[in-house]
């Protein structure tokens, strides 16, 4: 076994609590490639059609009319989010970890923690989840469950389009709907949100003197504030605090928390 890999299960296994920081890379080891073959195999009419690239950069695509926006948006999270099974990655991280005091703070939106059977109070999915609408505008600081209405799209979708009257409209204003996720300023930051937030906020308080780990999984550069500054701040500031990047090719940190720090660039699933 890999030396820095032995480092990696020791510093966790003596740790008295461990906060998880997850990017899209995880989801990656667990095999959710968002370009590719696994693209081209799931969207191959839309790819002639309007010349999309990958599935990350298709969701800024402008499509002309919500029949055609839908019908992306509905086969997107199908494949992404209930048409899939929980990750090995995921399942072999929550082994590691379950018997420990642990909190996950990620930016991923495809509940793979959840269906992985990471405790829901220890989750924090900062940037939404494809399982969920909200108001376009929003009117209103509230979200809706979408699986019903995402199954019934893409049973139905043809030449890249749905059904008028499967569109979404906003119950209070009667507008458009859009995908829960953080794009803008228009993202719904709901009770539960603002409750999760609270947890994360009282695991550190509750841990800051112990053994504390911080451990980012495939964690890239498109939202540093959220995970990977934070994590250095704090384990910087902590006295006890250390922190352990995984990432592929691009695992590093600061000079001033070097000797606290833990670095593999490879696989996150060579490791877990």
């Amino acid at each position: 076994m890999d030396n820095i890999i032995k480092d990696i299960y020791e510093k966790i296994d003596n740790a008295d609590a461990i906060v998880i920081g997850a990017g899209s890379g995880l989801s990656t080891a667990a095999g959710l490639t968002y370009s590719g073959e696994r693209f081209e195999k799931i969207f191959g009419a839309f790819i002639e059609k309007y010349d999309l690239t990958d599935m990350y950069s298709s969701g800024f695509y402008p499509f002309k009319t919500e029949e055609e926006r839908w019908a992306y948006w509905s086969k997107h999270v199908f494949h992404n989010r209930y048409d899939v099974t929980a990750g090995e990655v995921y399942l072999n991280l929550l082994e590691r970890i379950k018997d420990k005091e642990y909190f996950v703070l990620t930016t991923n939106v495809d509940h793979q923690f959840w269906l992985a059977g990471f405790d829901d109070e220890r989750v924090f999915a900062t940037q939404g989840d494809y399982g969920k609408i909200q108001c376009a505008k929003p009117c209103h600081q509230k979200i809706y469950d979408n699986e019903e209405m995402i199954r019934k799209m893409v049973q139905v979708e043809k030449e890249c389009k749905v059904p008028s009257d499967l569109i979404p409209k906003c119950p209070v204003c009667g507008g458009p709907m859009d995908m829960h996720l953080r794009k803008d300023d228009t993202f719904v930051e709901d009770e539960a949100w603002h409750e999760a937030h609270k947890r994360y906020q009282t695991f550190i308080k509750t841990h800051h003197q112990k053994e504390i780990v911080f451990l980012e999984l495939g964690v890239g550069m498109n939202t540093p504030v959220i995970i990977k500054y934070p994590f250095w701040r704090l384990t910087d500031q902590l006295e006890h605090g250390s922190y352990i990047c995984i990432n592929q090719g691009a695992a590093r940190g600061p000079e001033q928390i070097a000797d606290k720090a833990i670095y593999y660039n490879g696989d996150i699933g060579d490791v877990f």
